[in-house]
């Protein structure tokens, strides 16, 4: 055996998928979340699935623990150094107000206040050139500060140190040798980048959750280990790559997005398989549903994004799938507001407590409940028969906290909780869709997470999306996506040239440095110089514009000065993402970008599904009438051949998921195993 692990831990559940590269086996296995010890989530799944870990090639886990120290406020007592008169940068941030009208709008609150922000005297300028020279006085003197704080982590960020890293440089070998083994990040190995509080507040959000991060990869190591695991643990980045442990601990904020990211590189990988070229990624969990796009077969990256929200959210400039959160999942809760209105999420259940009907403490009815008491779910078979929920339960929470206070019945009150988490999500859909241009009704939607098949179709409908696809193991699409990828590591570096006469060869001497940094640490990783993949891109603008877009070039396109041409690639993504384009307005490059892949052996999926015999069942099922519930056929999802055609209202149940179609709903098998739906009208 040769097997390929993934580990995916979500807010509910943690998913596990075993693959063996010599004969095809498909092992997998989902357990609840342990939030206050993670590794115990890990071994309880790799115990359920029977994995041999000491005949594992390669472990790919797709980490929470970086957005979850940041989201909840529990990383390190960082300090951050930076050049004096720039000590408020980082707490004043940008002027933008996103929510206009609130006045109860708060602005991010800074992760270092200002009593641990340390000013140096010196002074880089934007050519590099020091006009204020960093003398050994000056740094024993930081250094002194800097140990009177007693910090648990540091975050150095000078002026233009971008350009010129000189300063930092010798002002983090001095705190190392000051602080040793106090975790320490200097901002031009985090982001050589202009714009000061964006690469302030990255470099500070690496060092915030650098401690807990890296201490969670040692236990993880530990108890891989103690189960006889000698292969190479990998960990999933928010770039849709993996990276090694010594990487990923180094640079713990490239790991902010590490799960869902898997779903949408499996969404890829099935468009390709199956002949879609335009897809919307839609992942439903028990905590928050993600959506994403690809287009053209191209995974949608952002080269920076802001974690937890764009209005009060920590703001991080590295490249990452270009995803839209929402709290709307299977344990988020409904509950009143002050006015009498009733919402759902984006407060969670989560794993612990969990929806009332899990029987784990929860009191707070939640989507799942909801789901439950509809009929839309089956209580004894969830988790395949394994985790039997409580219907009564779950009607009570509804009736006590919800329907009785709003005069309505648990029936009128679970539709309406699930119309408005659907509301929240089809936003979401627009957001990746509309809003950028692209029209929904010319994509295939592919849904995935445990609640994504009772819920796509909804969303669906209202968008007008002709067809849904339900992947194979659709609760587990993220961790199935971790063994679809390459190691991947990303670098930038701000070098501005006007575009009519491009300094080609300062920009090929960048790259080349990049390439070669690259090549180093994929080698250094066990990616043999064969598998090295090398992508080059400028990032472009009409001159005086703020923002830029990003533009792939080749080495050729760089040795050959083609400026007309990468003006005009620019010119076309201008067009697509703004409608138009400036025929006569001058351009100018910002910044040079290398992402270097280390390609490897990939899972290959198949149905792996031996097909069973069972006739349908009935059930019961509350679909849009609250007064009338439906009897509908519920089919096992292992007795259907492929070609097998099930027209709606119906039910499609499989251990993990359950897949809802309406009136009007055909769903198709597919030779494959995917489950391929027809979305009827309105």
């Amino acid at each position: 055996m040769a097997f390929q692990v993934s580990l995916d831990i979500g807010g509910t559940f943690t998913d596990l998928v075993a693959f063996d590269d010599s004969n095809g086996e498909l092992r997998h296995a989902k357990s609840s979340t342990t939030p206050d010890d993670l590794t115990r989530g890990i071994v309880n799944c790799l115990d359920k699935a029977g994995v041999p870990l000491a005949e594992c090639n390669n472990f790919v886990h797709g980490a929470t623990v970086a957005i979850n120290t940041l989201i909840e406020e529990t990383g390190a007592r960082t300090v951050l150094v930076t050049t004096e008169g720039a000590g408020d940068v980082y707490l004043i941030g940008r002027g933008n107000r996103p929510d206009a009208y609130n006045v109860f709008f708060q602005r991010p609150r800074p992760l270092t206040p200002r009593r641990l922000i340390v000013e140096a005297k010196e002074r880089m300028n934007a050519s590099g050139e020091a006009l204020l020279a960093l003398d050994q006085a000056e740094i024993d003197r930081i250094c002194a500060q800097v140990v009177a704080l007693k910090p648990e982590s540091i975050a150095v960020c000078l002026l233009h140190s971008y350009i010129n890293p000189l300063h930092e440089q010798r002002l983090g070998e001095a705190l190392r040798q000051a602080l040793p083994g106090v975790y320490l990040s200097l901002s031009h190995e985090i982001l050589r980048q202009f714009r000061e509080y964006e690469r302030t507040s990255t470099t500070v959000v690496n060092s915030y959750i650098g401690p807990r991060v890296s201490s969670y990869l040692e236990k993880l190591e530990r108890e891989l280990k103690a189960k006889q695991f000698a292969g190479t643990l990998l960990i999933m980045q928010s770039n849709g790559g993996v990276t090694s442990v010594g990487a990923a601990a180094s640079m713990p904020v490239t790991l902010m997005e590490s799960g869902p990211v898997g779903g949408v590189i499996a969404t890829a990988d099935l468009g390709e398989r199956l002949g879609y070229d335009k897809l919307i990624s839609f992942d439903m969990g028990g905590t928050t549903a993600k959506t994403s796009l690809v287009n053209d077969k191209t995974v949608a990256i952002a080269e920076g994004y802001y974690v937890n929200g764009y209005a009060s959210g920590h703001p991080v400039m590295l490249p990452v799938v270009d995803i839209i959160e929402v709290g709307a999942g299977g344990g988020s809760i409904g509950w009143i507001d002050q006015d009498g209105r009733m919402k759902v999420g984006p407060q969670s259940a989560g794993a612990s407590p969990g929806p009332v009907c899990y029987r784990t403490g929860g009191t707070e009815p939640t989507v799942t409940d909801a789901n439950l008491v509809l009929g839309r779910i089956d209580g004894s078979q969830f988790m395949g028969g394994e985790m039997p929920l409580d219907v009564e339960a779950s009607r009570q929470a509804i009736k006590t906290r919800l329907a009785d206070p709003l005069n309505l019945t648990v029936e009128e009150t679970a539709l309406g909780m699930l119309r408005i988490a659907v509301a929240h999500m089809t936003l979401s859909v627009r957001g990746v869709s509309i809003e950028r241009g692209y029209d929904p009704r010319d994509f295939v939607m592919v849904a995935t997470g445990g609640n994504g098949g009772l819920h796509a179709p909804l969303i669906a409908r209202e968008l007008s999306i002709p067809r849904v696809v339900i992947p194979v193991l659709p609760a587990l699409c993220s961790a199935v996506g971790m063994l679809m990828t390459d190691l991947r590591h990303d670098y930038v570096r701000t070098f501005p040239s006007d575009l009519a006469a491009p300094d080609f060869a300062g920009i090929r001497e960048v790259a080349d440095g990049f390439i070669r940094t690259g090549a180093e640490l994929l080698s250094a990783e066990g990616i043999d110089a064969s598998q090295h993949d090398m992508h080059l891109s400028l990032d472009v603008r009409y001159t005086g514009q703020d923002h830029y877009l990003n533009v792939p070039v080749s080495d050729d396109d760089l040795r050959q000065g083609a400026k007309d041409a990468i003006l005009a690639r620019f010119k076309e993504l201008h067009r697509v993402q703004f409608g138009e384009t400036v025929a006569a307005h001058t351009a100018e490059i910002v910044n040079v970008r290398v992402s270097a892949h280390g390609l490897r052996s990939k899972l290959k999926p198949n149905s792996g599904a031996t097909l069973s015999a069972n006739a349908p069942r009935r059930r019961k099922i509350f679909l849009t009438d609250p007064k009338a519930a439906l009897e509908c056929p519920v089919y096992q999802r292992a007795s259907l051949a492929a070609g097998t055609s099930v027209t709606g209202p119906a039910v499609i149940e499989e251990d993990t998921t359950t897949v809802l179609l309406l009136p009007g709903d055909t769903a198709t098998m597919a030779p494959s195993g995917e489950i391929i739906i027809d979305i009827g009208d309105k």
